[in-house]
């Protein structure tokens, strides 16, 4: 029986550093994981865990691992190892911001008890955890009954094909098609952003919003009619932005508060600013809860969408691009039952659910297929001037021994062979 010193004895933080810095230096934008799932497939196998590379194209591929012994229930951890932004000054900038700061590269650093580099706390700090705790777990295989699979998927970013890149990529893909090399998973955990243990997430549905104006040139702007899309677009995205905050209230959860927002905007020739074009077009992504569906948020939208388009005396038209269900498991569920233990066991308190939950993962994929699934991963790191980007990319030394820590006794007490202390 193991306690949690023993655990602590036996992770490295050298190969925990060593494994995520790999991770952080293989570039993996969503579309090119293949090098990087080779190179997990690697460090497993050095470890002494059988490991497979499965491909889903030329430069997408999943890696997975198994450890398996006679009888038991079957776990699957799983991480996905896509980054949302590519490496690429010419795809990034300037978007992601005027440049590419050193957090920003697939160039891992460690500073201040604190690994740096693009994606080094999300996905891939949540990777390495994965990859260490099967090190560990291959050391102790004789001591719990059941198979332990370690998933590393393609595609785990909110996002469609990346320009020239089939349209196979994003939103799961490499998630779904992993699951066809196991036999049936009883439980499943993703090490995915949150400190403490979830049991559901929101779905999302992307819409693209089409407002009508009149194609007009800026020196007969006061001799012929004049109605701006830019304008009209203007105008209707602050009453969204407005309705957002109040949609996100009505249908909040216990663990999720759905949001919403406008992420993307094009309208007119860039090279003849004297010109306005027929149209504005905008994006949106509207989470939503598994206590609603994606036709009855489409339904409030739509709804929204007619209301403001009056008032503003404008004319609208949506299309939906993407849906991804919102999924649940049941607190009661073995699996979340022993990592709610376990999190007590480790916190010396009760377990503090985090309630705020708007984020998307490949959990919703594994539910989707019929696997109870716990979601857990690395806090952020406690850093000034903490920005969106900075917290993906920075993660500190103590988080990823204390979730790699949570990963094992998990997996042993979920198995039936862990005792805590």
């Amino acid at each position: 029986m193991l306690f949690t010193s023993d655990i602590d004895d036996l992770i490295s933080d050298d190969s925990l550093v060593s494994t995520l810095c790999m991770l952080v230096d293989t570039p993996s934008p969503t579309g090119e994981e293949a090098a990087l799932a080779e190179k997990i497939v690697d460090r497993l196998e050095s470890y002494g865990v059988t490991s497979h590379i499965q491909a889903l194209d030329e430069q997408q591929a999943n890696a997975f691992g198994e450890i398996k012994s006679d009888g038991g229930k079957n776990l699957l951890l799983y991480a996905p190892i896509d980054t949302v932004t590519s490496n690429s000054e010419d795809e990034d900038l300037p978007w992601l911001g005027p440049e590419l700061r050193p957090d920003m590269r697939a160039q891992a650093y460690v500073d201040n008890e604190h690994v740096f580099g693009l994606g080094a706390h999300n996905p891939k700090g949540h990777a390495a955890c994965v990859i260490e705790a099967a090190r560990v777990l291959s050391q102790l295989s004789t001591m719990f009954k059941g198979n332990v699979f370690f998933g590393f998927g393609a595609g785990g970013m909110p996002t469609h094909s990346r320009a020239g890149f089939p349209d196979n990529t994003g939103h799961g893909v490499g998630c779904a098609q992993l699951i066809s090399e196991f036999p049936e998973i009883d439980g499943a955990i993703i090490a995915k952003s949150g400190s403490s243990v979830t049991w559901e997430e929101v779905g999302f549905v992307w819409l693209e919003v089409t407002v009508a104006g009149k194609h007009n040139y800026v020196g007969a702007r006061h001799l012929m009619p004049y109605d701006n899309a830019i304008a009209n677009a203007a105008k209707l995205i602050l009453k969204l932005e407005d309705w957002f905050e109040d949609y996100a209230v009505r249908h909040a959860t216990e663990l999720c508060r759905p949001q919403g927002t406008v992420s993307h905007m094009e309208s007119g020739w860039k090279r003849m600013p004297a010109f306005t074009p027929e149209c504005a077009r905008f994006l949106i992504d509207l989470r939503f809860t598994p206590q609603q569906s994606a036709e009855d948020v489409e339904t409030e939208f739509a709804a929204v969408l007619k209301r403001f388009s009056d008032e503003l005396n404008i004319s609208t038209r949506y299309t939906k691009t993407q849906t991804i269900n919102a999924s649940h498991t049941s607190p009661e569920d073995p699996i979340i039952r022993a990592t709610i233990s376990v999190w007590e066991s480790l916190f010396d308190g009760p377990h503090q659910t985090f309630k705020l939950m708007s984020g998307a993962t490949d959990a919703n994929i594994l539910r989707a297929h019929g696997i109870p699934t716990a979601r857990i991963g690395l806090a952020k790191a406690d850093l000034p001037d903490l920005d969106f980007a900075l917290g993906m990319n920075c993660v500190s030394i103590r988080e990823l021994r204390r979730l790699t820590t949570f990963l094992i006794l998990s997996t042993l007490h979920y198995l039936g062979e862990a005792n805590h202390g």
